[in-house]
């Protein structure tokens, strides 16, 4: 895939501050380090209530962002495999984001991939049902807004939920079949949802690359946090969970990824690094563009 091809290479922005005073200055340093998007964090930010946005907040983070490549990561509540009684009230919340992706000029939308209790197997399809029907339903909106909404793959620390793995994500999109409704593929999430259910990593990335027009990029070693440790220190001894590591700390597969699946033009390469690991961001970014460089693209 030519460096034409790679609309960018992103970092997600930490925010601590309340009144997100810290933004503006993890922006700057961003786009100081070399990358040419930043992924506004707005499940940290203040912006809305009960899906009501507060249009004064709103108007005061788009003047941080005026003018600066982004793409924007949604509420992690959204959940659109909820019981029903529950979903109207996702779906508010979810409509809520697009309006503020639009309000931001993110060209995506991050939102996760739906959890549901375990069930018997017609109830799970029905919630994948639900799924697929509220992402239809919210598509033209989104392509109104000039937004791609991505959803994200992810996993669970045990078996108390389900989530699609990679190629059950992929075919749900199959299905929905819009140019507005898209993947995010977190490759550490995809690594760490397969080696809890002892499936083949690559070959569910290959199944999900086709629709992802939006990359988590950061490593891990594909080990399920599924015992005690005492600090984040100690996770990263361990190589347990999502740490959200700099390229070359785990043992991700990424060679194989772009040897032997394919992907779509324009996408966005972001990387998602703990604040802790900053200092290794140079190194990151540079990993990161030669990685997005190297991918094949879809025939």
């Amino acid at each position: 895939m030519s460096d034409t091809q790679i609309l960018g290479v992103g970092l997600s922005i930490p925010c601590e501050h309340p009144n997100y005073a810290d933004l503006g200055t993890h922006i700057d340093a961003a786009y100081a380090a070399g990358v040419t998007y930043v992924e506004i964090p707005l499940h940290k930010l203040d912006l809305m209530s009960g899906a009501r946005i507060f249009r004064p907040r709103l108007a005061e983070v788009a003047g941080l962002v005026a003018g600066r490549a982004n793409t924007l990561h949604g509420h992690l509540g959204i959940n659109l495999m909820e019981d029903p009684h529950l979903l109207p009230l996702h779906l508010d919340v979810l409509k809520a984001n697009i309006e503020v992706a639009q309000a931001l000029g993110s060209i995506h939308l991050v939102i996760h991939s739906g959890f549901a209790r375990p069930q018997q197997g017609a109830a799970l399809e029905r919630a994948y049902e639900r799924q697929r029907e509220a992402l239809a339903a919210i598509a033209p909106m989104a392509e109104a807004a000039g937004v791609v909404v991505c959803v994200e793959n992810i996993f669970t620390y045990d078996h108390s939920r389900h989530t699609a793995l990679p190629a059950r994500l992929a075919a749900e999109l199959a299905l929905i079949d819009q140019p507005a409704i898209r993947a995010t593929f977190d490759f550490s999430h995809g690594y760490i949802n397969c080696g809890l259910h002892g499936v083949d990593f690559v070959e569910q990335a290959k199944a999900l690359a086709p629709f992802s027009k939006h990359l988590h990029v950061h490593d891990s070693f594909g080990r399920p946090k599924d015992f005690w440790t005492y600090s984040l220190t100690e996770d990263l001894a361990f190589g347990a969970g999502d740490l959200h590591l700099p390229l070359g700390w785990g043992d991700l597969p990424f060679a194989r990824i772009a040897a032997e699946a394919c992907f779509p033009a324009g996408l966005v390469a972001d990387i998602e690094l703990q604040a802790r690991f900053w200092s290794e961001l140079p190194e990151t970014i540079a990993l990161t563009r030669a990685f997005a460089a190297s991918l094949r693209p879809v025939a």
